[in-house]
């Protein structure tokens, strides 16, 4: 193994581990304060991007996680109230998936406490070193994109 590949191999190892750590810390801290979950602020996230609505499978394809995770997820938010199925016109089969008022409303408020848990976890790294790594990641998914990884 060339001095390159085990630097890349570390790199990798590094961002799996930081990432674990806030994802972790962000699941704990969403379900004691919010008895939610990722995954459902996720699905979340992504209707109040698209306030129009959004078929299941979009927001499978956005999140990368299968359909049966999404539906399951929508079921819920459904019969709590912070969201809708909304039937698409002309196609019987299908139904755009939208936040109920209450929805955004409620996302509104975990997404501006998500915002300062992250704040919070990353406050002990300078402008430059967000903005460089910043600019790491964003070549890194450049080139996976087009590798189409």
């Amino acid at each position: 193994m060339s001095e390159g590949s085990k630097a890349r191999l570390r790199l990798w190892l590094k961002l799996l581990k930081a990432s674990g750590m806030i994802e972790d810390e962000i699941r704990r801290r969403l379900r004691r304060e919010f008895d939610s979950t990722l995954p459902r602020f996720d699905v979340m996230s992504v209707l109040a991007r698209f306030p129009n609505g959004r078929k299941m499978s979009e927001i499978s394809d956005l999140l990368r996680v299968s359909n049966g995770n999404v539906t399951g997820i929508v079921d819920k938010l459904s019969d709590e109230g912070l969201a809708q199925r909304v039937a698409v016109p002309g196609d019987r089969r299908a139904a755009l998936v939208k936040l109920t008022e209450k929805g955004a409303q409620a996302f509104a408020e975990h997404a501006a406490t998500h915002e300062t848990w992250i704040d919070e976890m990353l406050d002990g790294l300078s402008e430059t070193e967000i903005e460089g790594m910043g600019a790491g990641l964003e070549q890194l998914i450049e080139t996976l994109e087009d590798r189409e990884i």
